[in-house]
């Protein structure tokens, strides 16, 4: 009641010296005084009401505490020019003038963070502008003279220099599914087929849970271990889009793409990090596609080493990418070898989701760009990228943080940055390329 009265009371302008004032009071309430007895008589009299909210003597008129400023202070920036209470001593004439000055270069430097920012954003807005009229001009060219003419012209240089720059969203999809291509004459009436039997296993495990072997030789109980796997992963694939987890839009069908996959290969079955893939290519192409897409994917030769797990390939393309990093980046190269950096310890999960765990979205689509352009190559290539672009970061820190850094990268990663820094990265090691030098590791046994 007694707040109700005074901030009904009080001139709007006292606001904020009220609400400090009553904090002030309410907590020299509750607080008991320290002060010893013999010391009363030098602390001043404790002021009344009055005096404690207007900040004035009871004997004065109640004034504005701001008579003398020709404008209304906005925020507490400009408390600093505001007069003491009328209990404590006045400001001298130079303190006055120094705050005074000290507002002032506070003002001038907000207005400046203020003009900063307003600059930034006009050149973010006129930066987003040029990209979207590229992206426009790129849709027309690919749509209305490459599609069309896909086979004639896709390893043209200029059809090359436009993929680098990245595909647009809206031909994504059916350039990576041309670039990919169907070495395995997957159709949509076979995806169907493989869709229909994993739904029938979904439901016998729920009905049953019995252990017998099924005809694909694969035992009920790793299918079983697959598919929970599958539910498990699911939740946690980009899980700050919230489409692909259970109630969104994408769960389903993610979990019919995967699962449609464990049936098609039940020797690879479903192993972590598929998702992410699947995940990928569904926000790009429609059900049947993806899938196509996907199961195409996997059954490429880096792919396939690294989902079955075949240490022995996987240690000889470990072995090759460390040929390049040696030629590109020498010094951290030295430094990770000192440190006993392998790179398993970082490519394993970049290779395995195909950098889009790892990357930002926008940017591991156009990774996969050039990926579904370059093959395998690219991939390692993008891991070069990445340890040039931190290059810097990580000569100064030792394993432990290294590992870190590269297992759970930057958030502000963008895609310009990293394609100068991949492209600085050439895959060659004296005349030899990347073909030459994974195909002379994996001769060696």
């Amino acid at each position: 009641s007694v707040c109700k009265l005074l901030t009904s009371t009080v001139h709007p302008k006292d606001a904020l010296s009220l609400s400090t004032s009553l904090q002030i009071a309410l907590h020299s309430h509750q607080q008991p005084s320290h002060t010893p007895q013999s010391l009363h008589f030098l602390s001043p009299p404790p002021p009344n009401h009055h005096t404690l909210f207007t900040g004035t003597s009871p004997t004065q008129p109640q004034q504005g505490r701001r008579k003398n400023l020709e404008f209304e202070p906005l925020s507490t920036t400009a408390l600093i020019l505001e007069d003491r209470p009328a209990n404590l001593p006045a400001k001298s004439v130079e303190e006055a003038q120094r705050h005074r000055q000290e507002y002032d270069e506070m003002v001038a430097e907000a207005k400046k963070r203020e003009l900063k920012e307003a600059q930034r954003k006009r050149k973010e807005m006129k930066e987003r502008f040029k990209q979207e009229e590229s992206i426009a001009n790129a849709m027309v060219v690919w749509n209305n003279d490459i599609l069309p003419n896909w086979e004639n012209m896709r390893n043209t240089r200029r059809v090359r220099e436009l993929w680098w720059q990245g595909l647009p969203p809206n031909v994504r999809g059916k350039v990576w599914s041309l670039a990919i291509g169907n070495e395995l004459n997957i159709t949509p009436e076979l995806y169907e087929i493989f869709l229909s039997r994993a739904k029938e296993r979904w439901r016998s495990f729920s009905e049953t849970g019995s252990e017998t072997e099924a005809d694909d030789g694969a035992s009920l109980a790793d299918r079983e271990s697959s598919l929970d796997l599958i539910k498990l992963d699911i939740s946690r694939t980009f899980p700050p889009l919230f489409i692909f987890q259970k109630g969104g839009p994408y769960h389903d069908l993610l979990h019919s793409v995967l699962g449609a996959y464990t049936c098609y290969r039940p020797d690879v079955g479903y192993v972590q990090g598929m998702s992410f893939i699947a995940a990928v290519l569904i926000l790009n192409l429609e059900e049947a596609d993806a899938f196509i897409a996907f199961a195409n994917l996997l059954n490429k030769p880096c792919q396939l080493a690294f989902f079955r797990v075949d240490h022995d390939l996987m240690l000889k393309y470990f072995a090759a990418f460390e040929v390049f990093f040696e030629e590109n980046l020498p010094r951290l190269f030295n430094h990770f070898q000192s440190s006993n950096l392998t790179p398993d310890l970082y490519l394993i999960d970049w290779i395995f989701t195909l950098y889009s765990k790892s990357l930002p979205l926008d940017v591991a689509c156009r990774v996969w760009d050039v990926f579904c352009r370059d093959g395998e190559e690219f991939l390692f290539r993008t891991g070069l990228g990445i340890l040039r672009l931190y290059e810097d970061v990580l000569l100064q820190l030792d394993f432990i943080r290294s590992a870190q850094f590269l297992t759970r990268l930057p958030e502000d990663i963008g895609s310009d940055r990293l394609f100068a820094c991949i492209a600085a990265a050439p895959m060659l090691n004296g005349n030899r390329k990347w073909s030459q030098v994974s195909s002379s590791k994996q001769k060696k046994t």
